[in-house]
């Protein structure tokens, strides 16, 4: 890993630097962002179902800011429009399966689809939260807040063309960790008592404790996200499959479906309190802190039941067990021991149901930590351990290291440089 830091700074890799620099300067510019609050807005908003959405905005919709949708509607678009490719739609079904041409088409439809739910959602929120004003200024907040996305998904796109890593990832890492810091000192300001020397050191060591318990969570966080299961493939004509036989293999990940399940997870729980809120009616909202919160016992096991049957439902929508066994017959593939055709289809299903059980009780862990931590803990809301944001923060992390090693070690095997090093040896 040091090795692979220690070639950015290096004069040949000075265009990656280059790429680091600017995508740390567009990141500058999102976060300096969510501290620009929307003229004429509530101050100290109640958060309670938002809060998925103020983490992954970092603390951009507890401020009511320009970004305080962040680029959650386009990432809602995207999964509607996953979801349409199944032979929903027929339209985006046959875009699907025209190459880079469908795909760009695809992506602006998804760009509109996702600009048009921020309107809706910011005039939803403007309504809820800004009081005492009128259709023309819940159009002006909302505009406001869609321009706002607009301005996150270019900054994305520039992100991703000029700089480092995937754009609207990288910016949603960003707004996760900006709170991070914050997080840390509400913690040590709560365990750390500085009224005598016994009670500091105690206190010194409760925190030290925290800090390691919250480090191996990460650990386990990764380790879970690398881990994978690998099933074996051969092939009748050994040069169709491109591969040694001892290295084909198909890849299945322990949690295929990342972090979408929570994301439809928290969606789902989070609609009765928008309509409480929309329709400002009491025994309504009463009902919901009650039943349906996620601070409630009911409502925190619905939560985590939803992860792991969206848990389930994502990973076949993404892994199709039958499309999958149709392609490897095409290309004179099989599983050793297992039959071509149906009883393939039978084996990767089976195989999936399998790694997706404990890959949904993982992630409705970690998912569910932060709701646990607080319920036995009297540390702050803003202190937290495990939660979506670190699943996310990882993933992130995990690829784009990924793409600096490969970009780095094609170019030290790149002809060029082989030659010039044999040259000056």
């Amino acid at each position: 890993m040091f090795a692979i830091f220690k070639q950015i700074f290096n004069r040949q890799n000075r265009d990656i630097l280059k790429k680091i620099l600017f995508t740390f300067a567009a990141l500058f510019v999102f976060k300096l962002g969510t501290v620009i609050a929307v003229p004429g807005v509530d101050e100290d908003l109640d958060m309670g179902f938002l809060e998925l959405i103020n983490i992954m905005g970092g603390g951009a919709m507890q401020n009511f800011s320009i970004f305080a949708l962040g680029v959650m509607p386009y990432i809602t678009a995207s999964i509607i429009m996953q979801l349409l490719q199944m032979d929903i739609v027929p339209y985006f079904s046959e875009l699907s399966k025209q190459g880079q041409t469908g795909r760009n088409k695809l992506n602006q439809i998804t760009r509109i689809f996702g600009i048009i739910l921020a309107f809706i959602q910011g005039y939803m929120f403007s309504f809820a939260y800004v009081k005492g004003g009128d259709v023309m200024d819940y159009l002006e907040f909302s505009l406001v807040l869609t321009a706002g996305t607009c301005f996150l998904l270019w900054l994305g796109d520039q992100i991703t063309q000029k700089g480092f890593g995937n754009g609207i990832s990288m910016i949603i890492m960003a707004g996760i960790l900006a709170s991070t810091p914050y997080m840390f000192s509400e913690a040590w300001g709560t365990l750390v008592n500085t009224a005598t020397t016994q009670s500091m050191f105690l206190g010194i060591i409760t925190f030290s404790l925290f800090v390691l318990v919250y480090l191996a969570i990460i650990v386990g966080v990764i380790f879970v996200q690398l881990a994978e299961r690998r099933i074996p493939i051969q092939y009748t004509n050994q040069t169709s499959s491109g591969y040694n036989n001892q290295n084909a293999y198909i890849p299945f990940r322990l949690n295929s479906a990342g972090v979408i399940p929570v994301i439809f997870a928290s969606a789902l729980v989070s609609v009765p309190a928008l309509i409480a809120q929309l329709a400002k009616n009491e025994s309504m909202m009463l009902f919901v802190n009650k039943w349906l919160s996620l601070t409630s016992v009911t409502g925190f096991i619905l939560f985590l039941l939803l992860i792991v049957a969206f848990s389930y439902f994502y990973t076949f929508v993404q892994i199709k067990p039958k499309e999958m066994a149709e392609n490897l017959q095409q290309r004179g593939g099989y599983i050793p021991g297992v039959k071509p055709g149906e009883e393939t289809i039978k084996y990767v299903s089976k195989v999936l149901v399998r790694i997706t059980v404990v890959g949904s009780i993982f992630l409705a862990a970690i998912a569910g930590l932060p709701y646990i931590f607080s319920m036995f803990s009297n540390m702050p809301t803003t202190v937290s351990i495990g939660g979506t944001g670190l699943l996310i923060v990882v993933g992130v992390v995990l690829e784009s290291y990924k793409q600096l090693e490969s970009g780095l070690i094609s170019r030290s095997y790149a002809p060029g440089r082989s030659a010039r090093r044999r040259s000056h040896k």
